[in-house]
């Protein structure tokens, strides 16, 4: 028999400088509030400091407060005092808050700080909280996006189960009140969709899997390894599992898998005092059903919300008569765009790696925007991942936007290499496909470099070493048969076991310099001079012809085929402790 949640669902006032500790709290608008927030996130990562007037207040974004920046703060944002050093900064962002009618502020510091911080905020009817011990600003800043810009089917008229279609987290609240425990749902890659209230009376790998909303990498090889998840996901019944954790005391784990026909959405977590017994794997049993039908309630929403926004980012990106309506449609107001492309190492990566990787990537990508760059979009369009984002100012917009990719690559690239292009700064809509054009072609310099420390290329900078690709890409493309003096030597090479061409290629991109190119082949500058004379005969290369010198560095970069596999012959054939010869 399933459970009935509609009583189960009913929201209970809280006491107005406490937190709500358990209960199946189900969200009552479209809109986000407070008191959703605080539900889903209860002690988890907050703690009270003011008395909360009105729980009920709409909550319209986030955004981290700057001291030393003008910055605008939206009505009804839940602002971030991450900047907040003294009771001047206190006072500067107090009085932001109250102009602007927003009316929660969360920040962490000193006692002293944190006492004038709320009893400067009385007077502007402001609520502040602080941020627990352990816990970061980038994970508060994307739980609470995950809550207020995901779309994911919550839709007041459409309920089920007595719970509103779609919302994973009123699921996982209902689960936390019948058992008594904190609930988890997570994906088939163990990625949190949703999480009850009371984690905190779970264990150190439970709230860490909450700030991360991600199951640990150490913990999942475990399971991995043990063969839970197989277990898990070739049963119908609820699985058993007591992790074993040096110097941690972890709870018991019950888990089922969330089925759809014979697909497997993914698997609902509980952390338990005791075994389980009969009853609580009847109530798992159960609920695995009900959230059966709203994480495909979620999916539907999702993807349609996704195509959406792709589509409008496609529309706006081709530059046509369509993008002005296109960029009005996903929020961005400044008259000045940098279009920007992400791209996943395909070396590193699978074909079917690669595209749940760029689409976790985006998904991340846009969880983040909302919480820094409201106006900022990105999609996945085909392989890549395109996104615009508004430029303050045309001046330094390429190195803003090249900083902001470059943070952005550091977030998404955490699993695999991950790289960054930046097309130029746009002022009218028509230039943008131009734009993207030419994000897409520093992104392939980019991935195309072998310097791993490069992550972001910006096409103003590169874009000699994008024409060299361009170059490249025609001559496969018209499948030349490439010859001449280089090539001359590289059949020479391959007959004779010699490495002329990396002689020459050493040379040319020391400029000359016989010394240099010397050290970097660990020869005799004497040893390489005879080498030059050497193969200038075999290639009939005049190296005092500048033009000749030029069309052979050209070569060089443009047919990778000279120069493959160099390396690795030289050093097997040197030996150990000998250099190569030839």
């Amino acid at each position: 028999m399933v459970p009935d949640l509609s009583a189960q669902s009913r929201r209970t006032q809280a006491s107005p400088v406490s937190l709500p500790t358990r209960g199946p709290l189900p969200r009552l608008s479209s809109q986000l509030t407070l008191e959703r927030v605080l539900d889903d996130l209860g002690s988890t990562l907050l703690n009270p400091l003011t008395v909360i007037d009105d729980p009920h207040q709409t909550v319209t974004g986030v955004v981290a407060f700057d001291p030393h920046d003008d910055q605008v703060i939206p009505a009804g944002a839940i602002v971030l005092g991450i900047g907040l050093s003294d009771a001047i900064d206190v006072q500067r962002c107090l009085r932001s808050m109250g102009t602007a009618g927003a009316h929660v502020l969360i920040g962490r510091g000193p006692r002293d700080l944190m006492e004038t911080m709320s009893l400067a905020a009385r007077g502007y009817g402001i609520t502040v909280f602080t941020l627990v011990p352990g816990a970061s600003w980038t994970q508060l800043s994307n739980l609470i996006n995950s809550l207020l810009v995901d779309p994911r089917g919550v839709d007041d008229t459409e309920t089920i189960d007595g719970l509103p279609g779609g919302d994973l987290f009123a699921v996982a609240n209902a689960i936390g009140s019948l058992l008594d425990a904190p609930i988890t749902i997570e994906d088939r890659n163990s990625r949190v969709l949703a999480f009850s209230s009371g984690q905190d009376t779970a264990d150190g790998p439970r709230i860490e899997t909450i700030l991360d909303r991600q199951v640990p990498v150490e913990y999942t090889r475990r399971l991995q390894s043990a063969g839970f998840f197989t277990k898990l996901y070739s049963s119908t019944e609820p699985v058993s599992i007591r992790l074993d954790v040096d110097g941690v005391d972890v709870k018991n784990r019950a888990a089922i898998a969330v089925r759809a026909g014979g697909e497997i959405l993914g698997s609902i977590w509980a952390a338990l005092p005791d075994e389980m017994d009969e009853e609580l794997a009847r109530v798992l049993r159960d609920m695995a059903k009900i959230a059966a039908l709203h994480m495909l309630r979620l999916r539907a929403g999702d993807g349609l919300d996704r195509r959406l926004r792709a589509d409008l980012l496609a529309t706006a990106l081709d530059g046509g008569d369509g993008a002005e309506y296109a960029i009005r449609r996903l929020g961005i107001e400044s008259s000045h765009i940098a279009v920007f492309a992400l791209g996943v190492d395909q070396e590193e990566t699978s074909q079917l790696d690669e595209a749940i990787e760029t689409q976790r990537i985006v998904d991340a990508i846009n969880v983040y925007l909302a919480a820094v760059r409201p106006q900022a979009s990105a999609a996945r369009l085909g392989d890549t991942i395109f996104g615009m984002l508004p430029i303050q100012s045309v001046d330094d917009g390429e190195e803003q936007a090249r900083r902001f990719v470059s943070d952005l690559v550091v977030r998404a690239g955490t699993r695999v290499r991950v790289c960054g292009g930046v097309g130029p700064i746009v002022t009218d809509s028509r230039d943008l496909l131009s734009a993207r054009e030419g994000a897409r072609r520093a992104l392939r310099v980019c991935l195309d470099r072998k310097d791993r420390g490069t992550s972001v290329a910006v096409l103003s900078q590169v874009y000699v070493d994008s024409l060299l690709l361009d170059l490249r890409d025609q001559v496969s493309l018209r499948r030349d048969q490439l010859s001449g003096p280089v090539h001359r030597l590289h059949d020479y090479d391959l007959d004779n076991g010699t490495d002329f061409v990396l002689t020459l290629d050493t040379w040319l991109a020391c400029m000359g310099d016989v010394s240099r190119a010397a050290d970097l082949l660990h020869v005799h500058a004497n040893t390489l001079r005879y080498r030059l004379r050497r193969l200038a005969e075999i290639a009939d290369l005049d190296l005092e012809d500048a033009d000749a010198r030029f069309a052979a560095q050209l070569l060089l970069r443009i047919d990778p085929r000279l120069t493959a596999g160099y390396a690795e012959r030289s050093a097997e054939r040197a030996g150990p402790g000998r250099s190569p010869t030839t």
